[in-house]
């Protein structure tokens, strides 16, 4: 049996396809581990859904923000962007199976050695705390009234944790460190508009914040600017397949590091002007 941590997809499902032909996955042995924006920008998000949904318990995978802007978009609490490339999913006679099966996710998974988020975590959060904060979010996600949650989901305010937050105020920031953030400051103030490797004055990269812990490595996408990045802190996985580079599967048990090139179906530089903001 092996675990394999597999970067951001966006609806790139050849190339998914091809990665585990790499691997010579194996169902009813492996397991693969899915970092979060599973859809969008990439071709076929609703064949990557419809191939993870079938995986069943072969399948570990926490939401990105690709990925809530998907069911926000569905419900009618989103504005359909220029760039959105999951019409396919809207559309499909099954979408309704999907969304459920896609909203009642996590958030973030704890196994072992390893933490899974797709953006990342403030440093002012233990894993445990972490962990279970987002089990707030996925317990609104997860409601017969899940509604009321996305469409007060959007926005960057308020821009740092504190205890004290409630309401939609407080699963905002949860969402919005989990599945957004990249920089933020030591105290977890977060910057939302930077988006390459050079850091606004006064933030760094949330995981420098984190240094030093005695915690489980976390494993996360999201970054695509940034890069793999392996140590024994971080597995930072967003190769950037959707942008015509790679992508990455690391097999936990032994770091083994597995790629496949791929086609750019997006320009590079259109990573830097906008994501779910």
């Amino acid at each position: 049996m092996a675990t394999y941590a597999i970067g951001d997809v966006q609806g790139c499902y050849d190339e998914l396809q091809a990665l585990l032909e790499r691997i010579a996955f194996d169902r009813t042995r492996d397991r693969l581990w899915f970092v979060g924006d599973l859809v969008n920008r990439g071709p076929k998000s609703l064949e990557v859904l419809r191939f993870v949904r079938g995986l069943g318990e072969a399948a570990v995978v926490v939401l990105g923000n690709h990925d809530l802007h998907l069911v926000c978009l569905y419900e009618g609490h989103a504005k359909r962007r220029a760039d959105d490339t999951f019409d396919d999913v809207l559309t499909a006679p099954d979408v309704r199976e999907l969304i459920d099966w896609l909203r009642s996710r996590s958030v973030m998974h704890v196994e072992g050695d390893y933490a899974m988020v797709h953006a990342g975590l403030l440093p002012t959060w233990s894993i445990n705390q972490a962990l279970a904060l987002a089990r707030e979010v996925e317990a609104a996600l997860r409601s017969a009234n899940y509604g009321a949650f996305t469409s007060n989901m959007y926005g960057g305010k308020p821009d740092r944790w504190s205890d004290e937050l409630s309401g939609w105020d407080r699963l905002r920031v949860i969402v919005n460190a989990m599945t957004r953030m990249r920089y933020c400051t030591p105290e977890g103030v977060m910057e939302f508009h930077a988006k390459g490797v050079e850091p606004p004055a006064g933030f760094g990269p949330w995981f420098e914040w984190r240094a030093g812990r005695a915690e489980p490595a976390i494993v996360c996408g999201h970054w695509s600017a940034l890069g793999l990045r392996l140590n024994a802190r971080l597995v930072a996985l967003d190769t950037g397949c959707v942008w015509g580079g790679a992508l990455s599967a690391l097999r936990l048990e032994d770091r083994s590091l597995y790629q496949v090139p791929c086609a750019a179906y997006r320009p590079l530089d259109e990573d830097l002007v906008q994501e779910h903001e």
